[in-house]
């Protein structure tokens, strides 16, 4: 068993939590996360940032294998800005 199944195998629980909630929550704490990573200047806007981006990579690793080239490179793009941001609040204080 690769790392991919292990990682798959142990999201599966969560995928399915994520998909039974009501389908304004999700949306609304990447939105929350959002707004206080990048109006917040200081180590609490830089956490929710860090926290996106590690959201977002686990999101976007499990559905690379079916993403074009494209998509592959949006989501690595807006990891990388997300993590740059979060160092911007870091370097700040």
């Amino acid at each position: 068993m690769g790392l991919r199944d292990l990682v798959e195998r142990h999201s599966a629980t969560t995928v399915v939590f994520l998909h039974r909630l009501p389908g304004w929550v999700l949306p609304l704490v990447v939105a929350v996360l959002m707004l206080v990573g990048l109006f917040v200047h200081s180590w609490v806007g830089a956490l929710a940032l860090v926290a996106l981006a590690l959201f977002l990579g686990w999101f976007a690793y499990l559905s690379w294998p079916g993403l074009p080239w494209s998509g592959r490179l949006l989501r690595v793009g807006a990891v990388v800005l997300l993590l740059l941001f979060a160092l911007g609040d870091i370097t700040r204080f």
